[in-house]
Order: C-alpha cells, then structure tokens, then sequence
C-alpha cells in the first residue's frame, strides 16, 4: 500500500506539487508571520530566478541585478506617491524601470569582459544609489520613501486580511515569471546564450550576434526584477536605500548558488530554504550569519551542482525503490 502510495505521488511533477502546496497552504496554515516568509521568500524566487538568467546561462556577472529590483521599488512608489499611478501602473513604471536600466548598463558591458563586467555593473548600482539619495524630494533620500499605499481592486485593499491577496500575487508572479524564464532557456535564443557562455567564439562564427544576445538577456532578466520590486514596495508599504546594499545582493546571490546556477528553478528552492533557515536561526544573533555560512558550505560542497540535484538524487532514490517494493 505504500510503495502504490509514493509510486503514484512520482507521477506528479515536482513543479506541480510545490504549487498545489502553494495554493492551499494559507488555508491551512494558522500563522500570519510563517504566510508572511513564504510571501518573501516567493518573492525572493522570482528575483533570485530572474537573475539565474543572466549570470547562471548568460554567463554575465551581473552585480547591478540588485540596483534594478530597487528601481522597480522606486519607480513604482514614487510614480504612485508623488503622481498618483494607481499601484497597477507602478508595477509597469517598475518593471519598465528595471529594463531601461538593464539596457543602460548593458551599453559598457558589451564592451569589456572578466572582472570588469563586475565592475561596471557594480558601479552602475552606486550610480543608481546616489541619484535615489540626490532626489530626496521624490524619493525620501537615506529615509526612503513611506506611506506607499496598497494595491486595490475596487474597494477591496491587499492588505486586508493579513495580507492574503499579496501572498497570492506573489505566487501568481512566481508562476508566470517561471514559465517565462522557461520558455527562453529552453527556446533557440537560450541556446544561442548558453553557446556564447561555452564557447563564444565558435557561436560567433555561427553567426550568433554577442552584442544583440547579451542586450535581450539582461533585458529579459530584468522584466520581473522590477516588478517583484514594485510588488515588495507596495507590500512592505515602504522602499529604502538599504535595496542598494551588499547585504540584499549577497543574500540573493547566495541563493542562486545554493540552488543551482542554470536552472531556473534552483534559485527558487535557495529562496526558500535561505529566507526560512535565516528566520529559524535569528535567535541566535550574530552566530546565525556563520551557521548559515557553514550549511552553505556543506551543502555546495556535497552538493555542487546544487539544492536542487540534491533532491532530483533524492527522488531518484525514492521512486526506484517505491517501484520494486511494489514489484
């Protein structure tokens, strides 16, 4: 009965499962604040995710990833602060943001390599820095920008009910900008980056433009970077300089590698075993920072490819033996 049991639960594809879990976890879950991480944490996938796109198969160092998710929180609270966009159209603002900036700094991208794309794209973070604090008559300079109203349909507000319309938007979200990202890295123009990733002379001589590839990539990871950004603002009800800061990169970053770089779907498992192991260990101050430094380095070190082969290894284990118990 058993091995019918777990023989019929391989059937499902895992990405069904995780968001069937999803779905129904609000309705069984008695804690505000455990639905709260799993909102970040859905909204930290997206992000760690998108990112997956240009750095895991662009091969682009980009560490001006986390500057454009700050844009999209920008752009989005203060076109609905200062101008009056309802928050709807500052998720646009914010996602159109994050591309025009992606564009901007893949302008000098094109042209260096190495350590200097780091450079450059970290740069491009400072820059977008100091023109926030600069224009603290929009944007509340090093206070940030408070008071963001929430978004609304009709009479109804997202942050009634403890929140619960944000969590499902952010699953929505989660969901289209995974079947997005999907569809890229599995179509002919993800093949052509991950070609110009491997051997980048050879895919030039095929005729694969660098410079057109390597624009569209940064502007694709860029869609939903901004508009998680915009949605984080309007959930939080606020956005900070502190979205600048290394502390939010290194933790997506983190992510990513935890996960699995060129996966897609590894940076979503980081996020979410990272923002629930950070949140378990916070009793412990300072000390969690190193545990979790530790976890990283076991994790990476037994599992190099990832979280994420780690339990494909798991589940190939499972079904087998599921399998021959049922024999």
């Amino acid at each position: 009965m058993m091995g019918n049991t777990t023989s019929n639960f391989g059937k499902f594809p895992p990405q069904l499962i995780g968001l069937a879990v999803l779905l129904v976890f609000p309705l069984v879950n008695p804690s505000d604040y455990v639905q709260h991480l799993v909102t970040i944490a859905m909204l930290y996938g997206v992000l760690a995710s998108s990112w997956d796109l240009s750095m895991g198969y662009g091969g682009i160092f980009n560490f001006g990833h986390m500057a454009l998710f700050a844009l999209g929180g920008y752009a989005a609270g203060v076109s609905t602060v200062q101008f009056g966009l309802t928050p709807w159209l500052g998720i646009v603002a914010g996602a159109l943001a994050a591309v025009i900036g992606a564009i901007l700094v893949s302008l000098p991208v094109l042209r260096v390599k190495g350590i200097y794309v780091c450079l450059v794209t970290f740069a491009f973070g400072q820059l977008c820095l100091h023109l926030i604090l600069g224009q603290s008559k929009y944007t509340g300079g090093s206070n940030g920008l408070v008071m963001i109203p929430p978004i609304t349909i009709g009479n109804y507000s997202f942050a009634s009910n403890d929140k619960l319309a944000y969590y499902y938007l952010a699953l929505v979200l989660l969901v289209v900008s995974t079947y997005f990202l999907r569809r890229i890295v599995t179509s002919h123009f993800g093949l052509s980056i991950v070609a110009l990733r491997d051997f980048e002379d050879l895919a030039i001589s095929r005729g694969v433009g660098v410079a057109r590839q390597r624009l569209l990539t940064m502007a694709g990871s860029a869609v939903f970077t901004g508009a998680t950004g915009a949605i984080y603002a309007y959930y939080l009800s606020s956005v900070s300089p502190e979205l600048f800061g290394f502390s939010y990169l290194a933790t997506v970053l983190s992510m990513i590698l935890l996960g699995g770089t060129a996966t897609i779907y590894g940076p979503i498992v980081g996020a979410f075993f990272l923002t629930f192991i950070s949140e378990f260990l916070v009793s412990l101050g300072p000390w969690r920072f190193v545990i979790i430094a530790i976890l990283m380095i076991v994790t990476i070190w037994r599992f190099p490819d990832g979280l994420l082969s780690g339990l494909k290894i798991l589940a190939a284990r499972l079904v087998p033996a599921s399998r021959t118990q049922r024999g």
